[in-house]
């Protein structure tokens, strides 16, 4: 018998990707200033960052953290059922669950950890989870490991979501999606799937990592944006290394669905618990985030200039009104091409390629922060349009 070798054969997949022009490379940043970025020596403006509000390097920030620090430490020491929980994780979850308005929450380290644990908590070997099919790649990763029927619909598609739920009558049902989608920037239709989850009496599961802070009354959140109530969407992650700019994740909602994650969420009660320091520092963004509204009325603003510039420009744009603004380019290797180009006038604005996109929908993913100016948006529009006749000129003579 001769096995196939696993390392090999990892090496032989990486080859394949690069002939394709699908290679992942990592890229040292050797110094942030804001939006200015440092890497290879070359000082670059940041349009790659969900540091939405701004807050990553905000000196309350860096207070809170190097408050709690000095009286905690630099780490947990313990899972959370073990010693790890502490003042400020207590603290932090209460003014989540507040800002979002709900019952209770509950920390993760990661957003992927907790939509992990959420669902695995949640379903089981004969229940059913329907997703868009533009969902976060942990989120159908938690389907898949909880044993249930995953079933997919066209992305936005609520009649598709209806259709899969019925054909799965008699299972339990969660009907997960993300708030605003990652790669397209969009919004989900929340309203209509809360009708629907209730018509079919399935659980609504939210992922708001990229709504929390951006949309709705005080930043709380699309849910809030969208009208709804814990009653309607009973599950809601968010993340808080975005907007938020630290880092972790909570779930939130009901207390019968906090305590019961603390009973069976793996990822929440097999590992260390977030560093209090950290917890500390995202309590204090929560405040900014929640009362500074001029932060996202600046985000806002930031956006609707850059939509009104690529239109002006011919630059073609998915439909998006978050800080998210994909420029549709096409071809893996053009949009490698236009990143290049970006990166030669100043711009870091990576391209995003297949297996993340689909094939044939490779893009420049640009996003906004508040600390960006007018004038950055407008000087990015020129260098776009630069970079994208670029593209298409050396496309041509590849051909």
């Amino acid at each position: 018998m001769t096995r196939p070798d696993l390392i090999e054969r990892l090496a032989a997949a990486q080859a394949e990707r690069a002939r394709q022009d699908l290679l992942r490379r990592l890229r040292k940043v050797e110094a942030v200033d804001g939006t200015r970025i440092q890497i290879d020596g070359k000082t670059l403006v940041n349009f790659a960052s969900n540091d939405y509000l701004g807050l990553a390097q905000h000196p309350a920030l860096q207070a809170a953290l190097i408050r709690a620090a000095k009286q905690w430490g630099v780490g947990a020491t313990a899972a959370h059922l073990l010693g790890g929980h502490r003042e400020e994780h207590e603290a932090l979850e209460d003014k989540l669950a507040s800002w979002t308005r709900r019952k209770c929450a509950l920390l993760f380290s990661t957003g992927t950890m907790a939509n992990l644990g959420a669902i695995q908590a949640l379903l089981g070997d004969n229940d059913v989870c329907v997703q868009d099919k533009l969902n976060h790649a942990c989120l159908i990763d938690g389907a898949r490991l909880s044993g249930a029927a995953l079933k997919r619909y066209v992305h936005a598609d609520v009649a598709g979501a209806k259709r899969q739920l019925e054909s799965n009558a008699d299972s339990a049902a969660l009907l997960a999606t993300d708030g605003v989608f990652s790669m397209d920037g969009d919004v989900a239709p929340l309203a209509d799937l809360a009708t629907l989850c209730k018509t079919q009496q399935a659980t609504l599961m939210v992922d708001d990592a990229h709504g929390l802070g951006v949309l709705g009354a005080e930043g709380a959140g699309s849910l809030i944006e969208a009208g709804l109530q814990q009653g309607d969407a009973p599950v809601l992650m968010a993340t808080l290394g975005k907007a938020l700019g630290v880092g972790g994740a909570f779930v939130a909602g009901s207390k019968a669905l906090t305590d019961g994650l603390v009973q069976f969420a793996r990822t929440h009660i097999y590992t260390t618990a977030m560093p209090p320091a950290l917890a500390a520092a995202a309590s204090a963004a929560v405040d900014i985030a929640r009362f500074e509204d001029w932060r996202r009325a600046k985000l806002h603003r930031l956006v609707a200039h850059f939509r009104h510039g690529a239109s002006e420009r011919g630059i073609e744009l998915l439909d998006s009104r978050t800080p998210i603004q994909p420029v549709l380019i096409g071809a893996s290797r053009a949009a490698l091409i236009g990143a290049q180009r970006l990166e030669a006038d100043g711009y870091f604005v990576p391209a995003i390629r297949p297996p993340t996109v689909a094939q044939g929908k490779a893009r420049l993913r640009v996003t906004f922060s508040a600390l960006h100016e007018e004038a950055d948006v407008e000087k990015l529009l020129n260098a776009l349009a630069r970079a994208i006749a670029q593209a298409r000129r050396a496309m041509k003579k590849e051909r």
